[in-house]
């Protein structure tokens, strides 16, 4: 596996990799979801590359940035070992060089859930993630599901912008007790990791009362909301069940629906997701 400490030196070396390329692009402090992706990868291309950059341009002034957690030479070895063939490990300065003046902003999905609560963190994500598809070239690009509203987010940029690629969206990893895996469950002291599984509890209440027939919006976001105030360490931002493609809250379900949270325990924020109906949105 050769690591490109520069754009110019990915591109040398991007350019005698055979197709079709996959591309996992990460921040770093890997875990089995990001792993889960490039083995997704590597079933169906011919070559995977991979990028590790905790892009600052994404973090608010009050968030986590200097914190997040960082482990390069960890990261490498599990990338190594999984076949990766070419990784970039930029420094901020090339990507964001001083005077650095261009943003890629899809408007209206930005805007909402955690766009609403974390201004300006999806002009950075797509902006770098722009940048990423720029300098790879690849043929496919692999995201969790996770991060719903990231795949929203850049499945329309890559429909807006033409960019011939596409975005391939793998299955929320989770643990065994049901959180879903995140670089940030770190920061969870061991009562708040504890509780956080009711993240998942409250999915499953959804689901639950969707099977039996409930489709009224306000109804599923009770449904979430009554699970998450069970548990005293959990501070929800927001509990939302909304459109899969707009990701406009709905009054009522009549096909699909993206259910997501966000939910704080202390000072750490995790997020989560299921889609209900998913056979609608086939």
């Amino acid at each position: 596996m050769k690591v490109a400490r520069s754009i110019q030196k990915f591109r040398a070396a991007r350019a005698a990799l055979p197709s079709p390329v996959g591309f996992v692009p990460t921040m770093g402090y890997l875990h089995e979801g990001h792993l889960s992706l490039v083995r997704l990868s590597r079933e169906q291309d011919a070559t995977t590359v991979a990028s590790i950059f905790v892009n600052p341009t994404q973090f608010g002034p009050t968030e986590d940035l200097s914190s997040y957690p960082r482990d390069l030479d960890r990261d490498l070895d599990l990338l190594e070992a999984e076949g990766v063939s070419l990784v970039l490990v930029p420094e901020d300065g090339e990507f964001y060089p001083p005077g650095y003046d261009t943003w890629v902003d899809v408007e209206a999905l930005s805007t909402r859930l955690e766009g609403a609560s974390r201004p300006g963190h999806f002009r950075g994500v797509t902006t770098v993630v722009s940048k990423l598809f720029h300098i790879m070239s690849p043929d496919r690009a692999y995201f969790g599901q996770k991060d719903a509203q990231q795949v929203v987010v850049i499945q329309r940029m890559v429909r807006d912008l033409s960019f011939g690629l596409e975005i391939v969206v793998g299955p929320t990893i989770r643990e065994p007790d049901g959180l879903a895996m995140s670089s940030r469950n770190a920061y969870l002291s061991p009562e708040e990791r504890a509780a956080a599984p009711v993240l998942r509890r409250a999915l499953d209440a959804a689901e639950a009362a969707y099977a039996t027939g409930e489709r009224d919006g306000g109804r599923l976001r009770s449904v979430v909301s009554d699970v998450l105030a069970n548990e005293l360490l959990a501070d929800p931002v927001y509990v939302s069940v909304a459109d899969v493609d707009t990701l406009e809250e709905l009054d009522m379900v009549t096909g699909s629906a993206l259910v997501s949270m966000a939910v704080r325990f202390g000072t750490t924020r995790l997020i989560d997701n299921c889609i209900l109906g998913a056979h609608a949105q086939a």
